[in-house]
């Protein structure tokens, strides 16, 4: 399945949740329905399958990957020891592109997969241009020097989407960032039953 390029808050208002990661702008909750023309007035009672629908698409918008993606994740999380939920909640915080806008370098995902591909991060002063990269305990994260003058980096880093979590360090100095500890469940900013999920994948 294609990355989705289409209207974001459309995406968020459908599933009835706001996903930091894929975009800065709210919806407005005051609409507590999903994108229509009868407001939401015809809704049926949502299936078991769509419940697990519902937050299986939470993950693959909010951390912007293709359904291959996120099965592949969901495998690797089968094959590591404890809950297989909790294991791929801390591979996707871990991805690059996660950790570059959670630690405040770019406002939303696609802004931070953006500077990645362009080269413009750096992980322990070496570029790195993928966003699937996986960041461990100890990596630091710094900019290119070009691109600490961009305006919009400058203009995330002074006002931040999201309060960088516990797990990211951030020296306000030097402007890098580094993994202080993994992350865990409560590192996701946005509610998600992962057991749905594992369910989803497990048929």
């Amino acid at each position: 399945m294609a990355r989705f390029k289409g209207p974001r808050l459309k995406i968020m208002r459908s599933l009835g949740v706001q996903l930091p990661g894929l975009s800065r702008k709210k919806w407005d909750e005051r609409k507590a329905y999903p994108p229509g023309m009868h407001q939401g007035r015809h809704r049926k009672k949502v299936s078991v399958y769509g419940t697990q629908l519902r937050e299986k698409q939470k993950l693959r918008f909010n951390y912007g990957l293709g359904e291959k993606q996120l099965r592949r994740f969901v495998d690797m999380s089968f094959q590591m020891r404890g809950n297989p939920g909790e294991n791929l909640l801390q591979f996707l915080e871990r991805r690059l592109d996660n950790f570059v806008f959670r630690a405040g370098f770019a406002s939303t995902i696609p802004a931070a997969r953006q500077l990645i591909v362009h080269g413009h991060i750096k992980v322990d002063g070496k570029r790195v241009n993928k966003p699937s990269f996986l960041m461990k305990k100890g990596h630091k994260v710094s900019l290119h020097e070009k691109a600490a003058k961009f305006n919009h980096v400058q203009a995330s880093l002074e006002q931040l989407a999201l309060v960088r979590p516990e797990w990211i360090g951030f020296d306000e100095g030097n402007k890098d960032a580094t993994v202080v500890s993994l992350p865990n469940r409560d590192s996701v900013p946005f509610p998600i039953e992962i057991g749905q999920v594992i369910e989803f994948y497990s048929k």
